[in-house]
């Protein structure tokens, strides 16, 4: 089965720009996210071959989320200047290595994954992140490789995997799990004084929280005192929490081709940024990076 790749951008840029010491080119260019972006696609390309890259962008402006839900990720410390600014240099950098990029207005790059990724299902389909969101999507021909410790590291999660961390839920339940549980990171309220045990035994019992709701009467005590009075929260937050796999997208696998990236152009955009020790790791030449620490 041939290989598709999707990279989460906006995900793996966050997460190499709070990984890495800030870096910086001769002429003071700041380039550390670039960097460890750049290292985190050069090791799934090596690991896993594709034969199609598709890369996966947050279109900068309110979501459909925002327009429903006023308070979603409103608690979210907005990140430096430093790092926003290297965005357009991370999508530069991917077409002149030849990868599709691919944004959409009113739509998270989560949205954009998962309508790719449940839309080719002939492929091995295999996701680059560093959100454990993106594990709802798992099935028999999606896994999600996330970054762990920086961008050095990484999980593999199939649905056995997700099984294994969630106390058995299906890869498909994790939205019934954070309709209850909420999730802090992106304001999702959830069942106010539901946690992961109480979320988790709650699910495997009644399957989603469609049918826990339809069920009600055979929850006891204060738990369905709670339930109750959050019910409207709970449909709600699963609503807010799903990925969609439906956007209106300009996507065909053909145009995601991808053979090789050890090429005359890609040595030049290296070079342009002072990435020496990626051009040793590429073309086997002498190792001297001139990047310099701030």
């Amino acid at each position: 089965m041939k290989k598709l790749l999707i990279i989460d951008s906006n995900a793996i840029i966050h997460r190499a720009f709070h990984a890495l010491p800030p870096l910086k080119t001769k002429d003071g260019e700041i380039v550390g996210a670039v960097y460890g972006f750049l290292l985190a696609f050069f090791r799934a390309i090596d690991d896993f071959s594709p034969d199609y890259v598709a890369a996966a962008f947050d279109y900068p402006a309110p979501t459909f989320r925002h327009k429903e839900y006023k308070e979603y990720k409103a608690k979210r410390i907005k990140a430096p200047d430093e790092l926003y600014e290297q965005i357009p240099k991370v999508k530069d950098v991917l077409t002149d290595f030849g990868i599709r990029v691919f944004e959409k207005k009113g739509f998270e790059a989560d949205d954009l994954i998962g309508t790719i990724a449940k839309k080719e299902k002939g492929l091995a389909v295999i996701v680059l992140t560093g959100d454990m969101d993106m594990l709802q999507l798992v099935d028999k021909n999606i896994s999600i490789n996330v970054l762990n410790r920086g961008v050095k590291e990484s999980v593999m999660y199939n649905e056995e995997k997700v099984k294994e961390r969630y106390g058995g839920l299906k890869p498909a339940q994790l939205t019934d799990y954070k309709g209850l549980r909420g999730d802090p990171s992106d304001n999702i309220i959830g069942v106010v004084g539901i946690g992961d045990k109480t979320a988790i035994s709650l699910i495997s019992e009644f399957g989603s929280i469609e049918n826990l709701y339809k069920n009600l009467d055979k929850v006891a005590g204060k738990l369905k005192d709670k339930l109750k009075a959050s019910e409207k929260d709970a449909l709600f937050s699963k609503k807010i929490g799903t990925v969609k796999t439906d956007v209106p997208l300009n996507f065909t696998v053909g145009s995601c081709a991808f053979s090789s990236y050890n090429n005359e152009k890609v040595r030049k955009v290296l070079e342009r940024y002072g990435f020496r020790t990626l051009i040793k790791r590429i073309f086997g030449e002498k190792e001297g990076s001139t990047l310099k620490l701030i």
